[in-house]
């Protein structure tokens, strides 16, 4: 098994030890497709805890599925990740235990003004602009004071709670969408949480469904797909009604309603289900067409050139290299914002790299990487990507390609 792949040794030992892809999955916490797409080599498992729990289950160490993790895989990523990581530490710390105990046991007769409404909302404002455009670690800065500041407004302003309840609400949604890019999905699910919670409380349904969207891209990340299927499914469900047949409907809501449908899409896709993801397109893209422009109600960005980008990640993932290159020659993606664009230039490289366009493919990853660095150099998808054209290339890649395997920390 020395020379196999990752996802040889994974099989191997699995039969060894008598397991069904769904026992091992069960055991580990993933699905039975996570683990099929691990064997095939198709996902790549970057995180050193969910490789020991790999290795608990099958009964080795783990450098015996993979030698180079012996050491903690991020740790010659430098100074700038580990800056990051301690963000997200605090962060994390941030989120545990109860939000805002301080306020429920002081005085509470000093009350915010509402005049402070306005420099809260800018202040989460920029912290999605900053996750639009992939620099994770400001935005997780960001949050570390914005989050507590909105959570003491929330309790000692009386003047228009409700609309702090609502920035609460995106604040947390944007700690989860954070956490997920980041792998860091446990976390991810606890904020989306109490996103859904302070939208509920704000008496605004739509907050209450944007939130259930960020719990499904957790719960997508973790491979958790029916959960991520039902948290989309039960949202949809909920607003077909107001947009079925409708003619009326309001923009933020087809807006929402498409943004679940190509969730679906996306984890039909994951799941090999070729069917329903070609269901969950349609119906996004019928929603696209009736809006009629994108636009970025909740933070979504929903509209006829998401739908595009999206059918192009979806052909990816259902192995369909040709049909997602012929799509994404039709798209300007220009439109979108920078990671949302830098994530379709990664899906048009994985679609270079199956049909073993090394050239193309490392054309992509190096776009994608002058509009979002930080995506490029820890998204699982795209340093997957980089190990392929490395192991493509042999012992002598090109010097680009070495140099952004250096920087992504990728290794053959």
């Amino acid at each position: 098994m020395a020379e196999s792949t990752l996802g040889a040794r994974v099989a191997e030992l699995r039969r060894r030890r008598g397991l069904s892809q769904k026992e091992l999955g069960a055991a580990i916490r993933r699905s039975e497709s996570w683990v099929s797409q691990v064997e095939r080599d198709v996902l790549p498992v970057e995180r050193l805890s969910v490789l020991q729990r790999l290795a608990d289950v099958l009964g080795v160490a783990v450098r015996d599925l993979r030698p180079e993790a012996a050491e903690p895989m991020a740790a010659d990523r430098g100074d700038g990740h580990r800056a990051g990581s301690a963000v997200f530490d605090k962060l994390r710390l941030l989120l545990t235990g109860h939000p805002a105990l301080e306020q429920l046991l002081g005085d509470e007769a000093d009350r915010e003004s509402a005049d402070e409404l306005p420099a809260l909302q800018e202040r989460v404002d920029l912290a999605w602009q900053l996750a639009h455009e992939s620099r994770l670690v400001e935005v997780g800065s960001s949050l570390l004071e914005l989050i507590p500041d909105l959570e003491h407004a929330a309790r000692t302003t009386s003047v228009k709670r409700p609309e702090v309840l609502t920035l609460l609400s995106r604040a947390y949604q944007v700690a989860a969408t954070a956490f997920t890019r980041q792998e860091e999905v446990d976390a991810a699910w606890v904020a989306a949480d109490r996103a859904l919670t302070a939208a509920e409380e704000s008496g605004d349904a739509l907050s209450v469904v944007a939130g259930t969207y960020r719990m499904a891209q957790a719960f997508l990340r973790l491979q958790r797909l029916e959960q991520a299927e039902q948290a989309a499914r039960v949202s949809v469900t909920a607003l077909a009604p107001q947009v079925l047949d409708n003619e009326l409907v309001r923009p933020e809501v087809l807006s929402l309603y498409g943004s679940l449908q190509l969730m679906l899409a996306v984890i039909a896709a994951t799941d090999g289900n070729r069917t329903a993801a070609r269901t969950g397109l349609a119906a996004a893209r019928r929603a696209a067409e009736r809006l009629g422009e994108g636009r970025n109600d909740f933070d979504t960005e929903f509209g006829p050139t998401s739908v595009a980008v999206h059918a192009v990640a979806v052909a990816v993932e259902l192995g369909d290299a040709g049909e997602a290159l012929d799509t994404a020659g039709t798209v300007d993606a220009s439109v979108l914002s920078p990671e949302r664009q830098a994530r379709f230039l990664v899906d048009v490289a994985r679609a270079h790299a199956q049909r073993r366009q090394a050239s193309e493919a490392l054309e992509s990853l190096l776009e994608a990487e002058r509009l979002a660095p930080e995506l490029v150099h820890h998204d699982h998808r795209s340093r997957e990507v980089v190990r392929d054209l490395l192991q493509f290339a042999g012992r002598r890649p090109a010097d680009e390609l070495r140099e952004l395997a250096a920087r992504a920390a990728v290794t053959p």
